[in-house]
């Protein structure tokens, strides 16, 4: 089964007032393909946080296959 890396990022305005992307967390996930992988670490996510919404703590996520095996 091919192993994703899944990365929820946050935009954040720096000491510089630059506006950067944060990452609230990665979490690695076997699923069958990239949206099923996107699916399982949201809810994963929201389990680790204990909130409803990914959302609530990330403006977008990033889904990748992993460059090594699990």
């Amino acid at each position: 089964m091919p192993h994703f890396v899944v990365s929820f990022l946050k935009k954040v305005v720096g000491d510089q007032g630059r506006v950067c992307e944060a990452c609230q967390r990665t979490i690695e996930i076997d699923a069958d393909d990239e949206k099923e992988a996107a699916r399982l670490a949201k809810q994963e996510f929201c389990e680790l946080r204990a909130i409803r919404d990914w959302s609530l703590h990330a403006d977008r996520i990033d889904v990748r296959p992993a460059d090594f095996p699990s």
